[in-house]
């Protein structure tokens, strides 16, 4: 085709009529096919939508300086359903850059990274910022090369980003946010529904952070991070020692002024399998409750120092299997007025919780948890690691002292006074865990 189809909307007549007297923005709908959508994205105004044909895109996805607003973001979507909108990696260019961009959503898209040293999405420039952008629904794969190539990772200061219904196969490293040596700050996120298997290293990783700059717009109140509803697994093709890494690692958070009182809340996620580590490890502040561990070769949840120690920890409401360590929390930082706990968890490993007070838990030796839950050892598909009717009774329910920890793995109000993710025995299971995109 020729250049890009446009249908432009300004509303009604009277706002037509205004254009003498002011400006006014006009939302359009652009369609572009291989051929011509970078000229299509140098034109893209607040409101408007590049929808992107079918077809095999060689030449990247430059989002560099695109500014939306929160209001009318600007949109690039390939199709819903049908053939999709694949980029190919070229040598030497991150396939969807980002520089300097805000309020933007990116969605529907194939990303195929060719085995080439490059990333799929990347937010770039150091001294650059990426603020409001939405990464959806994309399926990124063959970005193995090595453990440093990576599927979704920002390398600027970045806030306020959704990355949601996201499948990620066979990265060197899933999700990377931060930089490596702490600048670059990762804040205020929301990481759910998302896919990620068979990485040589990280499926995630949000790397701590140093005293954040003063950027326009940057929270500077207590904010959150929230990972929710997403499958990580290792299980094939995890590197090892040296460069044997956990499923998930969650730095601190800075250790003074804006940022200090962040926390992440880590909830209603399936962590299956790593033959090299554990599945989870984390400094800082979290709250991990409601999650399905299970490492048929390994640790499950490592709470220990990375680059500072574990502060305000509550570990609750998980239902954790492990051949090795279940619950392990090492160098907590002593004095702390920030509750740390580990209580209502349903765990059963080899050594099911340690380092911690952890009064309130069920725990038996793995080989047990048949005594204990629906199918623990069935194969993925039919793998029910729901509890039995009456087995995992708890003696005080903590619920109602932490609000935030109402609902459980599926997503059901909690009626009943158990450990472990679920808290509604005798419901129909909303989704068994296995490997696809949980449902919403």
């Amino acid at each position: 085709m020729g250049y890009f189809g446009l249908k432009r909307s300004c509303g009604s007549s009277l706002a037509a009529f205004m254009l003498v007297f002011a400006h006014v923005t006009c939302a359009a709908v652009k369609d572009a096919g291989p051929e011509e959508y970078r000229q299509a994205l140098k034109t893209l105004q607040p409101g408007d939508t590049l929808r992107l044909q079918a077809g095999v895109y060689r030449e990247g996805l430059p989002l560099h300086r695109l500014s939306g607003t929160a209001g009318a973001p600007i949109v690039i979507t390939g199709p819903e359903n049908g053939p999709a909108a694949a980029f190919l990696a070229r040598a030497g260019h991150n396939t969807v850059s980002i520089l300097n961009a805000r309020f933007v959503t990116v969605r529907n898209l194939e990303l195929d990274g060719a085995n080439l040293p490059v990333d799929g999405v990347k937010c770039e420039g150091h001294a650059e910022l990426a603020h409001h952008i939405t990464i959806e629904n994309l399926t990124i794969h063959s970005h193995g090369n090595n453990q440093q190539t990576v599927a979704i990772s920002t390398k600027c200061p970045a806030w306020n980003w959704v990355i949601r219904g996201n499948t990620i196969v066979g990265a060197g490293t899933g999700i990377y946010l931060g930089n490596s040596d702490g600048s670059a700050p990762f804040v205020a996120g929301l990481i759910e529904h998302n896919l990620i298997v068979d990485t040589l290293g990280y499926n995630l990783q949000i790397k701590h952070q140093k005293p954040r700059p003063e950027l326009p717009g940057m929270p500077v109140d207590p904010s959150t991070t929230i990972i929710r509803h997403n499958v990580f697994s290792k299980e094939h093709g995890a590197s090892g020692d040296p460069m044997a890494r956990p499923n998930v690692l969650l730095g601190h958070w800075p250790l003074a002024g804006p940022g200090k009182g962040d926390y992440y809340q880590v909830y209603g996620n399936f962590f299956y399998d790593n033959p090299t580590e554990a599945l989870f490890q984390g400094e800082g502040n979290i709250t991990l409750h409601h999650n399905v561990f299970w490492n048929p070769h390994g640790d499950a949840i490592h709470i220990q120092p990375h680059n500072d120690v574990p502060k305000r920890i509550t570990v609750a409401y998980n239902t954790v299997l492990a051949a090795g360590a279940g619950i392990v929390v090492r160098n907590r930082e002593t004095g702390t007025p920030h509750p740390q706990i580990a209580t209502a968890n349903a765990v059963f490993a080899a050594a099911p919780v340690s380092g911690i007070k952890g009064d309130g838990n069920v725990h038996a030796p793995l080989t047990q948890a048949e005594e204990y839950l629906i199918k623990p050892f069935a194969p993925l598909g039919t793998f029910d690691p729901r509890p039995l009717p009456g087995r995992l009774k708890l003696r005080k329910d903590i619920a109602a002292a932490l609000p935030e920890l109402d609902i459980d793995f599926d997503g059901y109000p909690r009626r009943l006074p158990i450990a472990g993710a679920y808290g509604n025995a005798g419901e129909a299971p909303v989704w068994l865990p296995r490997l696809e995109i949980k449902p919403r």
